[in-house]
């Protein structure tokens, strides 16, 4: 809800907004801390969670919005790394499976959902490559029982028949399938909002959220920063520096090799695709344990991704894909499809960058283990990774700082502390039977707060417009407590209307006067 006037905090201690950012960009000004982060994607917002849950004087600088790189790029899973084992990493695997029952269990199980996926056989395909994904399907469901993850959650995999596979991915060519193998994952609704939910739990437990603030140099203690709203040049200085920047961690490390790997991914109409009730994959060939996959999303989309290409060119934060990547993709998918898509079914797309630790070599086949880059005078530097893993990433990179600021024991805490929102299954199924099942999904226990809004602020509430399933109310509470301040943030992070261009456009008159409500809400306090 709206504070009171009779409130001793202006705002809930987990809201970010363009307030508290002049009030932590004063404060960080003037006072020593003991951690700076710099980078607001998700392994920055985990970082700084990791620190402030320590108890640690933390900020975190990021030069643009939170998650505004490649943490909004993703295919949105948390997967337990049957990838992995296919290429034999069985370590990053099992890093996969920890971390997934965390997220799962404790976390963050308001954004993070359980999403079935299928691998077809088909015939005239080569039954050994079947048979040894269905081996490794069996090993990683072994892996999710050792983690303590409950088939309630995650269920057992079994084969299907080809009628079953084909009403599960309807878009399968029907005549050549002879059955699959059903595996489960987790499946985020939208991973702009995990960084979202990280950065502001890291925020109610003291740390400062700066965006706007670009990070033009740093030292092991001290960054240099330009403020793009004042455009002026600030000293910040800390115990310890940790540049989480991603692909752009070799630019304040020069010691730092980074691999950028673009990671490309089509937008399509579920109904192109007869609305699958799984996600599944279409084999590259060649490549054994290498897939594209089809994801269904809320909201009547589906993703179809993903590519694996070194990439030294492409804008981080606006990349392109190219027309080598599209019809790529389509071929790949339309060779298990009865009607193939054309370049016309593809209504968005998008693609990121991913950091890997690596000098060179084919991408596809680069390890994603994160690298720590610890070397006494210089920032500490994490790299490389993935999403699913952000936390362990963010524990390893405050262990390193707290050896630097030799504050004693002080372990970790972040294994199952709950995110903003957060809560069991039991409540969560309590909620959507009193609010918005879509606001139940991004906001969790926050969801009669978000639709709350609609009655105390009733200019903004409902669909954008007929049809939309993003309500106003939504990018309301996006500028008021998640820190968005332009049209594109709400279009682009908050909301991802943006995957749509056509529909980004059709919402936009009426976003921007929600933002000019939000700014004017804050200004009045």
């Amino acid at each position: 809800m709206w504070p009171s006037p009779e409130s001793d905090r202006r705002f809930p201690a987990s809201w970010i907004n363009d307030a508290t950012r002049a009030i932590a960009l004063r404060h960080v000004a003037k006072h020593r801390l003991d951690v700076i982060v710099i980078g607001g994607g998700i392994t920055g917002a985990g970082v700084a969670l990791d620190a402030a849950s320590r108890g640690l004087r933390v900020a975190l600088v990021e030069s643009h919005d939170l998650a505004s790189g490649t943490s909004r790029f993703s295919s949105k899973l948390v997967h337990g790394g049957l990838r992995y084992l296919a290429s034999g990493d069985v370590a990053v695997a099992w890093e996969s499976a920890i971390e997934r029952a965390r997220l799962m269990r404790f976390i963050a199980p308001h954004l993070v959902h359980r999403r079935g996926f299928l691998i077809p056989s088909e015939h005239g395909s080569p039954r050994r490559e079947y048979v040894l994904s269905g081996v490794g399907v069996a090993i990683a469901d072994l892996m999710r029982h050792a983690t303590g993850l409950p088939g309630s959650i995650l269920p057992a995999p079994r084969r299907v028949n080809a009628a079953t596979a084909h009403r599960l991915a309807p878009a399968l060519a029907e005549g050549s399938l002879r059955g699959g193998v059903l595996y489960f994952d987790g499946q985020l609704e939208d991973d702009a909002r995990l960084v979202l939910a990280v950065a502001r739990t890291a925020a109610k437990l003291g740390a400062h959220i700066i965006r706007d603030a670009r990070a033009v140099s740093a030292t092991d203690t001290s960054v240099v920063i330009d403020d793009r709203r004042s455009d002026t040049r600030l000293v910040l200085e800390a115990q310890a520096v940790i540049n989480a920047t991603g692909v752009w961690a070799a630019d304040l490390d020069p010691q730092l090799s980074v691999l950028p790997s673009r990671g490309s991914h089509l937008v399509v109409r579920s109904a192109r695709l007869g609305h699958p009730k799984v996600a599944y994959t279409a084999p590259v060939p060649g490549h054994f344990g290498r897939f594209v996959f089809v994801l269904p999303q809320p909201d009547g989309l589906c993703y179809i991704g993903i590519t694996d290409q070194e990439d030294h060119t492409t804008d981080g934060r606006h990349p392109v894909v190219p027309d080598s990547d599209v019809a790529f993709l389509l071929d790949i998918v339309g060779r298990t499809m009865e009607h193939p898509l054309t370049p016309g079914d593809v209504v968005g797309s998008f693609a990121g960058l991913r950091p890997l630790a690596s000098s060179g070599g084919d991408t596809a086949d680069v390890s994603r283990r994160h690298l720590l880059n610890d070397i006494p005078g210089n920032p500490i530097s994490i790299i490389g990774g993935k999403l699913t893993t952000y936390r362990r990433m963010a524990e390893d990179a405050v262990d390193a700082a707290v050896a630097r600021i030799d504050s004693g024991d002080n372990p970790c805490r972040t294994r199952r502390l709950p995110l903003v929102g957060a809560a069991d299954a039991r409540y969560l199924a309590h909620l959507r039977a009193r609010s918005a099942a879509r606001l139940v999904r991004r906001f969790g226990t926050e969801a009669p707060e978000v639709a709350a809004l609609a009655g105390q602020i009733p200019d903004v509430a409902g669909p954008l417009y007929e049809g939309c399933p993003v309500l106003g109310e939504e990018l309301l509470f996006g500028v008021l407590a998640e820190g968005a301040s332009d049209i594109d943030d709400l279009l682009e992070r908050r909301t991802r209307l943006s995957l749509v261009p056509t529909e980004a456009a059709r919402a936009r008159e009426r976003a921007e006067r929600i933002l000019g409500r939000g700014r004017e809400l804050l200004q009045s306090g």
